[in-house]
């Protein structure tokens, strides 16, 4: 039965690079979202995940905004695809990963190399054009994946880019649950755990819930990079239930 659903997802992902490479260049933005939004929702259903949106934003939302998350699993972008197709700041890891990173690649996704400022430097001035060109930007600000129940310190300096092109930061939660509604340790991705032991690990499992949590919008006017940051923090453990030890 792993088996099976693991030829179903190589299947899945090769059709995702055929769809990237053949139909993608010939279609507009919105088609281009809209398939990426039900490819994402077929992948997590074949991964035995459902998906539960919750708007807790009390009607703060930026039509134009930096989406921020905390950061569980490399399910995490598809279950966020899954409402806003976004073009994702990832670690430069996830590019060699088999097939899912090349098709990471092929959707947009920003691949950062850790520890090296002239890096972040790049990035950060490539994300300002992105959003002034109305592009919907996403990244996860723990810079790696913690396990639920924790969250580690959110890092600045990718905020910078949100007050440049003045607009507010949106934040998310995702939270993966089981059937009484408590968290699924499957869905953690921790340690030097790699994709295809994830993977299984989860598709063992029993069927879990991935919450997707939209918050207030968080303005940055006159703000500071790090304000912001933590603020975004404060929202995001209040909504977890976590607090600080």
């Amino acid at each position: 039965m792993l088996f099976w659903y693991f030829f179903r997802i190589f299947l899945h992902l090769l059709s995702g690079l055929m769809t990237c490479a053949f139909v993608f260049p010939f279609i507009d933005v919105e088609k281009q979202q809209n398939k990426v939004r039900v490819w994402s929702q077929q992948l997590l259903g074949i991964c035995t995940v459902d998906v539960r949106f919750k708007d807790a934003s009390n009607g703060a939302i930026a039509e134009r905004a930096l989406i921020v998350s905390n950061h569980v699993s490399w399910l995490d972008i598809f279950v966020i695809n899954t409402l806003h197709p976004c073009h994702f700041v990832a670690k430069s890891d996830i590019r060699h990963w088999p097939l899912i990173g090349f098709l990471c690649e092929k959707a947009g996704t920003i691949f950062l190399a850790r520890g090296k400022q002239r890096e972040v430097r790049r990035i950060y001035e490539g994300l300002v054009h992105q959003i002034a060109d109305g592009k919907r930007i996403a990244f996860f600000p723990e810079g790696t994946t913690s396990a639920q129940g924790t969250l580690l310190p959110f890092h600045a300096n990718l905020f910078e880019a949100a007050i440049e092109a003045k607009v507010p930061v949106q934040p998310f939660v995702v939270r993966y649950v089981d059937a009484d509604g408590k968290f699924h340790q499957a869905a953690d991705f921790i340690g030097d755990m790699t994709f295809a032991e994830s993977m299984a690990v989860i598709l063992r499992a029993p069927r879990m819930t991935a919450e997707l949590i939209r918050l207030p919008a968080i303005s940055t006017e006159g703000a500071h990079r790090r304000e912001v940051a933590q603020q975004s923090r404060a929202v995001v453990m209040q909504e977890l239930g976590i607090s600080e030890v």
